[in-house]
C-alpha cells in the first residue's frame, strides 16, 4: 500500500483530516513525568493509544528526541504505532536538505531505520536533494513551501525575475513538485495555516497533491479557514488530501495524569471542527 492509499484509508476510517504531531518536551510533561527525558516513549506512546483513531496521520518530530539523544526511543515508538495503528501513516518530521550521497543517508535514515511512510523535505537545494527519497516506491516526500513562520517571507514570499510569469518563490516550488519533480506520484507540499490564501493558491497550482498544513492550534492558524483554503471534494479523484497538524494544543492539553484523555478530548473537538468545516 502506499503512502496516499494509507491516507485515503486512514480518512475514510477515521473520519478525519487531523494530524497530531509528536513534539515531545520533558519541561512541557505532565507532573508526574515532568523533565524527565527518559519517558519520552511512554508520553508519546499514550498519547498514540489515546488518538489512534480520531486521526489521518502522526507526524513526530525528529529534533525532539534527537536533542535528548532519544533515538531510540523514537524507534520504539514508531514500532508501537505501526501496532497499535497500522492505519495510520506516519510522517516524519526531518526538513532535511542535502544533495547525492548525504541523502541517500538521510533517506535510509528516515525509511529504513525509523520505518516512516513519509518525511518532510526542504527543496532549496533542487531536485538532486529530493531524488534519493523518490526511490522507495509507495513512500511520500512534503516539501516545503509556503512555512507558518513569520521568516518565511524572506525567501518563500520573493519573486523570481528570472522564471517566466515571474512567480512567487512559493508558487514556483508548488509548480514544480506538481509538474516535472513528482515523477512517480509520491510529492506533497507543507503550506501553513496561518496563510489561508496562500493555502488556496497552492491548491489551484498544485490540485493532485497532498497538502501538510501545520499551525492549527498553538501557532494560532484558523481551522477552518484552512480547511477551506485546501479542501477539494473527493469526488474527483485526482483532488489531493488536506492533513491539518495540531501538536502542542493536543500534547498538552492537560498536565494531570488525565493528559493522554485529555489528549483525546481536544483531537477529537479539533477533529470535528475539521469535519464541519468541509461540510
Amino acid at each position: 500500500m502506499t503512502f496516499l492509499d494509507m491516507l485515503g484509508a486512514a480518512e475514510r476510517q477515521n473520519q478525519s483530516l487531523l494530524c497530531v504531531g509528536l513534539d515531545p518536551d520533558p519541561a512541557k510533561f505532565p507532573a508526574h513525568l515532568r523533565g524527565d527525558a527518559s519517558r519520552i516513549y511512554d508520553f508519546c506512546a499514550a498519547i498514540v493509544e489515546a488518538t489512534a483513531d480520531t486521526v489521518i496521520a502522526f507526524k513526530p518530530q525528529i529534533a525532539y528526541f534527537a536533542a535528548h539523544r532519544a533515538e531510540d526511543q523514537l524507534e520504539r515508538l514508531m514500532a508501537h504505532m505501526r501496532a497499535v495503528a497500522p492505519q495510520v501513516p506516519v510522517i516524519l518530521d526531518a526538513k532535511r536538505g542535502d544533495i547525492g550521497s548525504t541523502a541517500e543517508q538521510y533517506a535510509i535514515e528516515a525509511f529504513e531505520r525509523y520505518g516512516a511512510d513519509a518525511v518532510t523535505l526542504s527543496p532549496f537545494m533542487g531536485f538532486d536533494s529530493v531524488q534519493p527519497y523518490l526511490k522507495y516506491e509507495g513512500k511520500g516526500a512534503f516539501l516545503l513551501c509556503r512555512t507558518s513562520n513569520p521568516g518565511g517571507d524572506d525567501l518563500q514570499n520573493q519573486r523570481l525575475a528570472s522564471v517566466d510569469g515571474q512567480p512567487l518563490l512559493y508558487e514556483h516550488v508548488a509548480r514544480l513538485a506538481q509538474g516535472p519533480w513528482n515523477l512517480n506520484g509520491q510529492l506533497g507540499l507543507v503550506v501553513g495555516a496561518t496563510y489561508p490564501a496562500e493555502i488556496e493558491r497552492v491548491r489551484e497550482l498544485a490540485p493532485t497533491l497532498p497538502l501538510l498544513i501545520p499551525g492549527v492550534g498553538a501557532q494560532g492558524g484558523d481551522a477552518v479557514a484552512t480547511v477551506r483554503a485546501g479542501y477539494r471534494r473527493q469526488g474527483d479523484a485526482t483532488t489531493g488530501p488536506v492533513i491539518v497538524n495540531s501538536s502542542r494544543a493536543i500534547l498538552y492539553a492537560s498536565s494531570g495524569g488525565d493528559f493522554a484523555a485529555a489528549a483525546r478530548s481536544e483531537a477529537l473537538r479539533t477533529r470535528n471542527v475539521l469535519e464541519a468545516a468541509r461540510g
